[in-house]
């Protein structure tokens, strides 16, 4: 018998509509519910450490949800597909599709009016409510961009500058892991490889005996490049990795790289934010990015570049560039 695969966050509320002034952000809680002649439930608990972040206290909710509620939610899905690939492109719901239509509304009422007067507050509300998710020090330390790839692609962009403007040196090394996502290996070779850098790839094969086994490797890796006079200018490291799907240290990670002398420090976390507690300030990277349309039940495509307030920082903007 066909199984319907239903997921949704147990605590029902919109704290999802980034756009929204007064939002509320709540941890998720998980529900996955396996319909076929039985019913099998599963709760992914919070962590009890929850209760002691800085997020704001969780207002008192009705019942679970009911099954024809999640089902009006996703009436537009096609009825005979499973989906459960919310790695790609994620599953939003129809509240949020429709605050999305609101928004776009509003710009093909009057596009210069939206521009000039509404944008930039409606991005800076999107960017505050990052900051808290992710428990940013600053909301200027939040940019809203397409996808995580385009947040790669900002930094590595700057690299490439620096190369050519004679602040790099040839030879001057990225270091990454085996597991790195393929649309960051191929911009690490289109912008750091092409300008005169060198790339570590630290090789190390699933399924690992346990997370210091990763750790043991990056560090040896750091070390025989810096025992050969490489400098070390980036290090890009996965929070979840996309195949398969692992949860790498990388609180550690990044304090390995503090210690072997590595310039700065980018997480790629695609999949970080929904999946995973993102803590900037106990992470403590230089860089972190998520996609918010996967596991966060945003619109796609929207992303967010998390860059640590520093005065040795690069210069970053969008690949793109406006009038302004």
């Amino acid at each position: 018998m066909a199984c319907r695969i239903i997921m949704f966050y147990r605590y029902y509320v919109a704290h999802l509509r980034l756009c929204h002034q007064n939002i509320q952000i709540l941890k998720p809680k998980l529900s996955f519910r396996i319909s076929r002649a039985s019913s099998y439930h599963y709760y992914h608990n919070l962590n009890p450490t929850d209760t002691q972040t800085n997020f704001p206290i969780k207002p008192k909710l009705s019942s679970f949800i009911t099954d024809s509620e999640i089902e009006a939610e996703f009436s537009h899905h096609d009825p005979g597909v499973a989906r459960i690939n919310n790695g790609s492109f994620g599953c939003s719901p129809a509240f949020v599709i429709s605050e999305l239509q609101q928004w776009q509304l509003k710009w093909l009422r009057q596009p210069d009016h939206f521009l000039f007067n509404e944008l930039h507050k409606g991005i800076l509300k999107s960017r505050n409510t990052v900051k808290e998710l992710i428990n940013a020090e600053d909301v200027d330390e939040i940019s809203i961009v397409d996808n995580a790839t385009t947040a790669v692609a900002i930094v590595l962009q700057q690299m490439q500058w620096a190369f050519f403007e004679g602040k790099f040196k040839k030879g001057d090394a990225v270091i990454i892991l085996q597991c790195a996502y393929g649309a960051v290996k191929n911009s690490i070779k289109a912008y750091f490889l092409r300008a005169g850098g060198y790339v570590i790839e630290v090789p190390f094969q699933f399924p690992v005996n346990s997370s210091e086994e990763i750790i043991s490797e990056f560090r040896m890796a750091l070390v025989k490049e810096k025992a050969s006079g490489r400098r070390v200018r980036l290090a890009m490291i996965d929070h979840v990795t996309s195949m398969p799907s692992v949860v790498l240290p990388v609180k550690k990670l990044v304090k390995v790289c503090r210690e072997e002398g590595v310039d700065q420090v980018f997480i790629d976390g695609a999949h970080g934010v929904g999946c995973v507690d993102v803590d900037m300030q106990e992470i403590g990277a230089d860089f972190y990015t998520s996609n918010l349309h996967k596991w966060f039940f945003c619109p796609a495509s929207v992303a967010f570049l998390y860059c640590r307030k520093s005065v040795t920082h690069l210069e970053l903007h969008h690949p793109m560039l406006d009038r302004n």
